[in-house]
């Protein structure tokens, strides 16, 4: 008997209107349900699983109805008209991100949207059997494993039911029933399993493999239809391969990394490291009494998702080339709560830890290649172990040097590392040189010859035989000449002397003219010229020649001037300033007196009276002399007079004093009969004046002093606001403006000599407060205190006009010491103004509006001065 196939197939197709490209698998599959109404013959339930992407809401992917065509074997041919399959059912099935406490930011996205359509169909016993059919357009875009676009190609699901020829009873037979666990999270990189497992509803035996997925549902290929979600009928078997990408195909749909088991159908493997939807088909192959009688497919698109399961991740070996101590960790960081457990391949215990990374550190008694094993625990559940080999040699120490500077010609570099255990075995050279690719060596000591100008970044990897590898990172500079320097470009020499000329860099020296010359060869050659002569030095390094020229300036005397005798103002310095030729200079003073630097040409000097400075000029055995006068002068005697302080607005009269012929006074604009000695200031702020004092005796300098004149800030008296009380209210008055204070008349008042006196009066009285400093500056503000002869009370006016003399609607409490508040309505009860604080009123607007004139409501509350509660409200009439 022929054999049963479910087949997904997947064509290329043209850009369907109802934009179907979200499938993400499907399985077609039937149910033996009994013998059909005639003779010879089978009744099934076909049904047909779609796996919809879940945020898939177009009308195209949410189909009632499906077309199922029915072919017979073997000659392909449609049977009968196409069967329509109506959706039954459907689920969604997801992820649980929580399900699985071994993985690190699990999958959110891992989601299908399963469809089940469902017909029943009634078929004649063949030899041959049938094809059942269903094509569907299209698949998700930029699937991994298929070549680009994968969202051109559609899907066939197919089911072959057996004819008698395979087995007498093979029509009576029913698909095996594949697990529905399918949302499983896959982690790129890491090892993974996947349940393709199924169960067969005869007992038949079943055997698993990989392979390949089918085109289908797109123009060509038979199909009926160019511009449909399913081709209606389908297109006729047989079917082909979807366009797999390299490396992957059926049979590695996943890579090299994963297998099936062929008896449970389970995959497990490592997943690929490129996150993204790839194609996997499983089939099942189903046997009875030993023969196949049904291959049954099922396809579906399995994420590889961005996320971590628990893992231990070493490299295949590690070097350590610092020291005996050394660090391990993980190479990702495990879920919290993970434990680590190392054993570091030397004899000792292993250790744990619960760093997130694994992270410890382990002293090894000596050097030497240890296999070190890493198991790491999750929760009791959740296990992974691996080993790597630690290669601990430390002493590894590498270096280079370079030598050349010059544009092609060879450079050599010469590796220098040393190490304490094993020796350098592997090099590889980077050279810098930006014009080529093929700048690299692996010799020990290589050559390298650079055709272009600059600095270049040098780079040496070196590893021991021991493991250890390390890079050395050093620059070169490549010259059109070598780098050559003098220390002098222009000297001066007496025609009786001698001169070591000077030069430094790496070549060979060649100087000239060479006449008068010994050394011509050396760098630091002698020179004895007669005359003045331009000597030209060449340095040669290779092929690269640098040049640089002195100038010998030959004199056959020493010219010198001191310059003129001079007047100084006593205590001040000098700065000599001769003239001549000398190279060399001495100073010397009679009598003595400092000079700073004596030894150079513009030394300094105090004199400290009349002096005579004697100096001598040096041009190497040549010299000459000279000597100049200096005389000191006393500066003349400026007294600006004692500092002063005057109150704001008063003036102050300076007293000044000097010795010399003339004076002035800095700044002016403060000052009046600026021309005299005792010119008077009225400056507001305080002020520094200067006075200054010349004189015709030599002195050039004026005698300068100064005098400050402080002016105190200006003083504002205050003593409070008028304020009306009742009789027998104490009131607690407040003054401000100064540091002193005096209050009159005193009557009633208990100190009149500080800023805060309490008042006890029974009659209208007016105070006068002074406010005043020490040094007599002070200012005058007075309170008027009306005294009502009634118990305390507040008054309301009845009537206010903004803009008049009665401008606000404000209380005039008597007797209160507090308000509580006073508040203001409008006829419709709203308020339109509040305050707590006495002497505030309302001006008739609210935020800036002017309000209409009319009858307004007060309400006012406060507290007396013995504690009484007050509480009155009345009307006010807004007069415009």
């Amino acid at each position: 008997m022929k054999k049963l196939f479910c087949i997904l197939v997947i064509f290329g197709v043209f850009i369907l209107p109802l934009s179907a490209a979200h499938i993400r698998g499907g399985e077609l599959f039937y149910k033996y349900l009994g013998n059909g109404s005639r003779a010879n013959s089978s009744k099934y339930l076909v049904t047909l699983k779609l796996y919809i992407d879940c945020s898939q809401n177009a009308e195209g992917q949410l189909e009632e109805q499906v077309p199922i065509t029915i072919f017979t074997l073997p000659d392909n041919a449609q049977y009968g008209f196409v069967r329509t399959a109506n959706m039954v059912k459907e689920e969604f099935i997801r992820y649980e991100p929580n399900s699985n406490p071994c993985i690190t930011n699990p999958p959110l996205d891992v989601c299908y949207r399963l469809r089940y359509f469902e017909t029943t169909i009634e078929l004649p016993d063949t030899d041959e059997g049938y094809i059942l059919s269903f094509q569907r357009c299209c698949r998700i875009e930029n699937i991994k494993n298929m070549v680009a676009p994968s969202d051109d190609y559609g899907a066939t699901y197919l089911c072959q039911i057996p004819g008698k020829n395979t087995l007498p009873n093979a029509p009576k037979n029913s698909s095996p029933l594949y697990n529905t666990q399918d949302a499983v999270a896959i982690c790129v990189g890491s090892n993974f399993v996947f349940d393709f497992s199924a169960v067969d509803p005869e007992g038949d035996s079943l055997v698993y493999q990989l392979c390949n997925a089918y085109v289908g549902g797109g123009p060509g290929n038979g199909n009926t239809c160019l511009n449909c979600t399913s081709p209606n009928p389908a297109a006729r078997p047989p079917y082909h391969s979807i366009p797999y990408s390299a490396p992957y195909s059926g049979e590695q749909p996943l890579g090299v990394n994963i297998s099936i088991n062929s008896k449970t159908g389970i995959i497990t493997g490592v997943a690929p490291n490129t996150l993204g939807q790839f194609v996997v088909t499983a089939c099942v192959d189903e046997y009875r009494n030993g023969v196949l009688i049904n291959t049954h497919r099922k396809d579906i698109h399995i994420k590889v998702s961005d996320c971590n399961p628990l893992r231990a991740s070493l490299n295949p070996d590690y070097s350590y080339c610092d020291s005996l101590e050394v660090t391990f960790r993980n190479r990702q960081v495990n879920p919290t709560g993970s434990v680590y457990t190392w054993d570091f391949g030397d004899g000792s215990e292993p250790q744990t830890t619960t760093h997130p990374a694994g992270q410890i550190q382990h002293q090894y008694a000596d050097s030497g290649t240890y296999t070190v094993k890493l198991k790491v625990v999750l929760a009791g559940q959740c296990v992974d172990s691996t080993s790597t080999l630690a290669r601990v040699y430390p002493g590894f120490y590498p270096g280079f040097t370079a030598d050349g500077s010059c544009l092609y010609s060879p450079f050599s570099f010469t590796d220098t590392t040393k190490s304490r255990y094993g020796a350098a075995a592997e090099w590889k050279w980077d050279f810098g040189d930006e014009t080529t690719n093929d700048d690299t060596s692996s010799l020990k000591n290589p050559k390298w010859t650079y055709n272009s100008l600059g600095t270049k970044n040098v780079r040496l990897i070196v590893a021991s035989d021991k493991g250890c590898r390390d890079t050395v990172p050093f620059t070169v500079k490549v010259t059109d000449k070598p780098d050559l320097f003098v220390p002098f470009t222009d000297t001066l020499i007496c025609d009786i002397d001698t001169l070591q000329l000077q030069a430094s860099g790496t070549g060979v020296f060649s100087w000239s003219p060479q006449s008068n010359m010994f050394g011509e060869n050396t760098a630091s050659p002698l020179v004895f010229p007669k005359t003045t002569t331009t000597y030209t030095v060449a340095l040669t390094d290779r092929t690269c020649v640098a040049t640089e020229n002195i100038r010998v300036n030959v004199v056959s005397e020493v010219t010198l001037n001191a310059g003129a005798d001079t007047t100084i103002c006593a205590t001040d310095s000098i700065r000599f300033s001769p003239s001549g030729n000398g190279l060399q200079y001495t100073w010397t003073a009679n009598p003595s007196a400092p000079i700073i630097d004596p030894t150079s040409r513009n030394a300094i000097s105090v004199p400290l009276g009349t002096t005579r400075y004697h100096v001598i000029a040096r041009i190497g055995k040549c010299h000459a002399e000279d000597e100049l006068q200096v005389r000191t002068v006393p500066y003349p005697v400026a007294n600006a007079g004692n500092d002063t302080t005057i109150c704001y607005l008063d003036t102050a009269i300076l007293r000044g004093s000097t010795d010399g012929s003339s004076f002035r006074w800095e700044p002016l604009s403060t000052l009046g009969n600026a021309s005299t000695l005792t010119p008077y200031s009225f400056s507001n702020r305080t002020t520094t004046y200067t006075l200054y004092a010349y004189d015709t005796l030599g002195c050039p300098k004026p005698g300068t002093d100064q005098v400050l004149v402080t002016v105190r800030p200006e003083i504002i008296a205050n003593a409070g606001n008028d304020t009306t009380i009742v009789k027998g209210q104490p009131l607690q008055l407040n003054g401000s403006g100064a540091d002193f204070f005096e209050w009159t008349p005193a009557i009633g008042l208990n100190f009149a000599s500080i800023p805060n006196p309490i008042a006890l009066i029974n009659e209208n009285k007016q105070y006068v407060m002074r406010a005043f400093t020490a040094e007599g500056c002070y200012d005058l503000d007075t309170i008027n205190v009306q005294v009502f002869q009634t118990v305390p009370d507040i008054f309301v006016p009845n009537a206010f006009v903004p803009g008049g003399k009665n401008n606000l609607l404000r209380p005039k409490p008597v007797g209160l010491a507090s308000m509580d508040f006073f508040r203001v309505f409008n006829r419709w009860g709203q308020l339109v103004f509040q305050t707590k604080q006495i002497g505030e009123g309302w001006d008739g607007t609210v935020n800036g509006v002017l309000q209409a004139s009319g009858s307004y409501v007060w309400m006012i509350s406060g507290t007396d001065f013995t504690g009484k509660k007050i509480f009155k409200k009345g009307t006010a009439t807004l007069i415009r």
